[in-house]
């Protein structure tokens, strides 16, 4: 027996970031999100099987993936789709410009999912096109397709998500800018706790405000205590990302009172669930004790970028 057909999404050209998405999409996108992770199991007789038909989706990752790199291609697969995976290269611009390598790849594929250093290399090739949909797998500035993993899995831990807090305990990077950008979307306030100069920008956090729902908050703290404190989850990132490396002995230093161990996930609220972008460096922003806890929710944010993203290409590509 097939199960029924999910809601048709309006179509939005490019997801460079979570503010990208129209009012109410965000909502709409999870539900089909969670209804898609529900029909995986008729596999090829799901009723997405073969919703992109047989349309090619270019992959450019200039970083390093397990995650990203793995559910999009299944996701592509399994919604009746073909990746094509492009050289690294291609994405510095020294071969030929990045506007022309948007301009040809919109003549062969449907859309580009990019994995880059700087953001604007994404918003060089969706401003190049009419109607190639670029999506933003990851950049210095903004990780959207982790933030809507990260929104259902609180939506299946806590179900009524409106009220509940997270505290996110850590460096200022682009996993804490979409977090805050999505979140407040569906009335859960964000504690931001990062060190003296390494906290969100202001811009960042306008941004947030103006999307918040249903009363939710964005607050900024430096003392990581004071941030967790009565939070229904705690989420960090590791202190040094791809491209920081000459900063690692230094950071480590810095966001040492930052690690997430038992004394910090005491201070928040009972049954307080852990969160992770991964990959995890255990022993540094997350003791081993923390991060294999019960309390960890880490691989099932990870399980779900493999359904968001489905959603995703649905509202962008399919029907």
């Amino acid at each position: 027996m097939k199960a029924s057909a999910p809601p048709a999404l309006p179509a939005t050209k490019d997801f460079l970031s979570v503010l990208d998405l129209p009012t109410g999409e965000l909502t709409r996108l999870l539900t089909l999100a969670a209804q898609l992770k529900a029909d995986r199991r008729f596999g090829e007789q799901a009723p997405t099987a073969r919703a992109l038909g047989g349309a090619h989706v270019a992959m450019l990752f200039e970083k390093p993936s397990l995650r990203t790199r793995a559910t999009f291609e299944i996701a592509i697969r399994e919604l009746g789709g073909h990746p094509l995976h492009l050289p690294p290269e291609f994405a510095n611009g020294g071969r030929e410009p990045l506007e022309d390598v948007a301009r040809n790849l919109e003549r062969w594929v449907r859309a580009v999912v990019i994995r880059t250093y700087a953001h604007d290399k994404a918003q060089t090739m969706a401003a190049a096109t009419t109607r190639l949909h670029v999506i933003n797998a990851l950049s210095d500035s903004e990780h959207p397709c982790q933030a809507l993993a990260d929104l259902l899995t609180m939506i299946e831990q806590w179900g009524e998500c409106r009220g509940r807090t997270v505290a996110y305990v850590g460096d200022g990077n682009n996993v804490a800018t979409s977090l805050v950008h999505a979140a407040p979307q569906i009335g859960v306030s964000v504690h931001v706790a990062s060190p003296p100069g390494y906290g969100l920008p202001a811009q960042v956090l306008e941004g947030a405000d103006r999307v918040a729902r249903d009363g939710a908050r964005i607050r900024t703290f430096t003392d990581p205590y004071e941030a967790v404190a009565g939070a229904d989850a705690v989420y960090t990132d590791v202190w040094t990302s791809m491209g920081q490396e000459a900063q690692a002995d230094v950071r480590r230093r810095t966001f040492r009172p930052y690690q997430v161990d038992g004394a910090l996930m005491a201070a928040a609220a009972p049954r307080a669930i852990f969160m992770h972008c991964l990959p995890a460096h255990r022993g540094e922003e997350v003791t081993a004790q923390v991060f294999e806890s019960p309390a960890s929710v880490v691989f099932d944010q990870a399980e779900n970028r493999l359904h968001t993203q489905k959603a995703l290409l649905l509202m962008l590509l399919g029907h």
